[in-house]
């Protein structure tokens, strides 16, 4: 059932206009600012939750905001896997929020008010994205989204965060060019752009031009999940403060790529024509190259926030793997990973800023017994990297399971033993710091750090908590599985 309702546009609006009130506070009021930016989060949030119950029983939230051309309109509409990313979007934005408080005030950053007035830009665009009832629609956020990390990047402003922001703006701006170039393809062959439960492309233009067209959506949406090889300007990002990288990571920019694709995949084309046209084996093999050499590329890293955004580049590409498989429980895993996902690295990269913070260090040598000083960010810390590695009962763990038997349900048991690798690489680049930080003693003017403080240390005890909840009890109401197969019907 259908209900026209102005809930979806609220939950873009309010975000938006706190941004706004962000500007118009500027650094004459410190506290107020602050305000705005978790009062932002959290009306977003709670407009998003208002919508769970008819999105979970099958039901659908429309409004209409504008006709642009016959077929077209500037709209939203809400199912199950939109309200999936927009719950995970504005859930961690809130988490987020409150950890940038206090990451910004312990290192006094500058241009604080340009810094949450992108932010809450960010999520906003992050949940018209997920709210989008056409392409057309997710691309207008897909590009202010792209706009508004920009400063982000390069907040900085030295020389690394000036050319990270370049090299970010030149890879995004290129992809989404890509994006709209297969939106006018895909309007002239059908004369909509709208998302259809089952695609509707099937029955439109020659089997050759549909496979180009797949995969120029894949190389503009893949740009921002970071597929190999257009993924350096992920790692090259890591200048920019650490609310920024949990951001890019955990809640909204990767994270909307990875939506685009699947977007594409299950709501454009449809499972039954990609399976039809032979387009998911090439993209499983290029989810699978970008596993492994992601997880090679982060063993290499000394410095943590480096090895975390290799991590990323890999993990992102499980959930493509797993809409590639076309099988009911690597849709599943796949779908859940981006929650997963995002909860365990968001947990992971607080746990680097927060180290940064008390004691100044960014590489992993440098960071030897730092759990004797900072044991509870460095449980967390550890809670994270297991669940990425893929024990049990951390969430990872129910990713991998369900990934790992949905290739096997395929009939491709390879790329099981490619999940296998992975976690084998996982555990070669996650184990060491942690074994460091615990196993070894604390040198030099790590001897005298101490726990930071709970506005930093809150969201990462509170992140890793939840992944642990996720791992343990998954098949309850409203975890990620569960809305994952809501939303695929399995």
């Amino acid at each position: 059932m259908e209900i026209y309702s102005i809930r979806p546009i609220l939950a873009v609006v309010i975000p938006f206009i706190c941004a706004l009130l962000i500007a118009v506070t500027g650094e004459k009021n410190r506290d107020l600012r602050e305000f705005w930016t978790l009062a932002a989060s959290v009306l977003g949030c709670m407009v998003v939750i208002s919508m769970f119950p008819h999105i979970y029983s099958g039901g659908k939230y429309i409004f209409t905001v504008a006709q642009i051309v016959p077929g077209v309109e500037l709209g939203f509409r809400v199912d199950a896997f939109g309200m999936f990313f927009a719950f995970l979007s504005s859930f961690l934005w809130i988490v987020t929020s409150v950890y940038s408080i206090g990451y910004m005030r312990a290192l006094k950053e500058h241009a604080q008010t340009r810094y949450y007035f992108c932010f809450a830009a960010c999520i906003a665009s992050a949940v018209g994205i997920a709210l989008a009832g056409n392409l057309l629609t997710l691309f207008v956020f897909y590009e202010i989204l792209t706009m508004s990390a920009f400063p982000l990047v390069m907040h900085e402003e030295t020389s690394a965060a000036l050319d990270a922001g370049k090299k970010y703006l030149a890879y995004t701006l290129s992809g989404g060019a890509l994006v709209l170039f297969g939106m006018a393809m895909t309007y002239t062959l059908t004369g909509t752009l709208t998302f259809a439960s089952h695609g509707f492309l099937a029955g439109h233009g020659s089997e050759q031009l549909l496979k180009m067209l797949f995969v120029i959506f894949i190389l503009g949406f893949g740009v921002k999940a970071a597929i190999i090889p257009l993924h350096s300007w992920l790692p090259s990002a890591m200048v920019a403060p650490t609310p920024v990288s949990a951001l890019l990571h955990a809640v909204a920019v990767v994270n909307a790529g990875i939506f685009g694709i699947v977007r594409v995949v299950t709501n454009v084309y449809g499972i039954e024509l990609v399976a039809d046209l032979g387009l998911l084996l090439p993209l499983a093999i290029v989810a699978s190259i970008t596993i492994i050499f992601g997880s090679i590329f982060a063993l290499a890293q000394d410095n943590l926030k480096r090895m975390l955004a290799y991590s990323t580049v890999s993990q992102l590409s499980y959930i493509i793997l797993g809409a590639a498989l076309l099988s009911p429980s690597s849709l599943s895993g796949g779908v859940a990973h981006i929650a997963h996902q995002g909860f365990m690295k968001i947990t992971l990269f607080f746990c680097a800023g927060a180290i940064l913070v008390q004691t100044g260090k960014k590489n992993l040598s440098e960071m030897h017994g730092i759990g004797h000083r900072m044991p509870l960010t460095m449980i967390g810390f550890t809670i994270g990297a297991l669940g990425m590695i893929g024990a049990p009962p951390i969430c990872g763990f129910i990713s991998k399971w369900y990934l790992g038997l949905g290739a096997l349900e395929a009939g491709h048991p390879i790329f099981t033993a490619v999940l296998m690798a992975s976690t084998l690489l996982n555990t070669a680049y996650f184990i060491p710091p942690i074994y460091n930080a615990f196993f070894k003693e604390p040198e030099g003017d790590l001897i005298e750090s101490r726990e930071a403080s709970w506005w930093l240390l809150g969201p990462i005890l509170l992140c890793a908590l939840i992944s642990l909840i996720f791992g343990m009890v998954p098949m309850i109401p409203y975890t990620p599985l569960q809305l994952a197969r809501t939303f695929l019907g399995v």
